[in-house]
């Protein structure tokens, strides 16, 4: 009988090479892929480094991409970590975004920081809020965490799609199923070419890490996380904390609504998410729920979906194609991972 067996100790060796093999053998199975289309295989790879990092004005676009990422993968691992599954990250930047939406189309004679900061905090209530649904089912109804947030994803869609196509549809767009677009004063600022979004993700990033880390109540997370049973022992109140964590993982992901809503779209649109709520869960776990771990991992997916992007355009490859090509790496990547975690067990096999 084959079977996975947690490994109890990894060294870092062994660590180091499964993922340097995962790497290489993500290349390898891409690079066959590729040259089944009759591509080279060196010059698309080396394409998709030129078109996330070729230029000054692509380090910024790919920067861009990895904002909201690294924010919203550490809005889930705060969940993740007390093994209270948020798959709703997409949801939750949808009404994050929702919530800054109506401050900026509603209170645009404010002046411009107390409109962004109105804009910042509705955001946060609006996520946390919808993450908090999932969790108050799971505390009194023991609800499924995982399938409650992935469904709220899709409400939450369907909500902003109402929205966009009746509700709140621009008069002035001619018939156009859009949102009116932001006025400039309910729009992020730039420094260094790229909107403040990441100043904001590297405060994020610190405070996370010394409250995950350095903070009563990361601590009760944690050990939440580890054992129910240890938790009351040591006298934490579990519903409490529960509603504290699931409510910042919300909050965080609605911050993203915001930051892309002012940003990015200039408006509030179901296009507004564009997956960075599902891909937040894949890095939240490649980086541990670590949250300097989450920024490195953040920054090289936005090189893979930027890379990913230019080669569609420089070698003719298209959208699935390309798409095809980011899932391999990652199924590699992530297959890794597991094999760091857990051996193959080959005992009782005959042989």
């Amino acid at each position: 009988m084959i079977r996975l067996v947690k490994r109890e100790e990894v060294k870092k060796s062994t660590n180091i090479k499964i993922r340097i093999l995962s790497i290489l053998i993500a290349i390898l199975i891409a690079g066959i892929f590729l040259l089944i289309l009759g591509n080279n295989p060196v010059d698309v790879f080396g394409g998709m480094v030129k078109g996330a990092l070729g230029s000054p004005n692509r380090i910024r676009q790919t920067i861009i991409v990895a904002i909201p990422l690294v924010i919203a993968s550490i809005g889930v691992g705060v969940a993740f970590k007390m093994l209270f599954w948020n798959i709703g990250g997409e949801g939750q930047i949808f009404m994050g975004a929702f919530g800054a939406a109506i401050v900026a189309l509603n209170f645009t004679a404010l002046p411009k920081p107390i409109l962004l900061l109105l804009m910042c905090i509705s955001a946060i209530i609006c996520g946390g809020l919808w993450a908090l649904i999932a969790g108050f089912l799971k505390v009194y109804f023991n609800t499924n965490e995982t399938i409650i947030t992935l469904m709220l994803n899709y409400v939450a869609l369907k909500f902003i799609t109402l929205l966009q196509f009746d509700l709140l549809k621009d008069k002035n767009a001619m018939g156009f199923p859009k949102i009116a677009n932001f006025a400039d004063k309910a729009l992020l600022p730039k420094l260094f070419g790229v909107h403040i979004g990441w100043i904001i993700a590297l405060i994020i990033v610190v405070v996370f890490f010394i409250f995950m880390n350095h903070s009563k109540l990361g601590y009760e997370i944690a050990v939440l996380g580890e054992s129910k049973n240890t938790a009351k022992y040591a006298g934490i109140n579990i519903n409490k904390t529960i509603f504290k964590a699931v409510f910042i993982s919300g909050a965080l992901c609605g911050l993203v609504g915001f930051i892309q809503a002012s940003a990015v779209s200039q408006t509030l649109s179901i296009e507004v998410t564009n997956g960075v709520g599902n891909t937040a869960i894949i890095i939240a776990w490649l980086a541990n729920l670590n949250a300097i771990f989450t920024l490195v991992v953040s920054f090289l997916f936005g090189v893979l979906i930027q890379g990913g992007a230019y080669i569609q355009t420089a070698f003719g490859i298209p959208n699935a194609a390309a798409s095809v090509i980011q899932a391999l790496v990652l199924f590699c990547v992530l297959a890794g991972e597991m094999f760091i975690r857990y051996k193959i067990d080959f005992k009782g096999v005959k042989r």
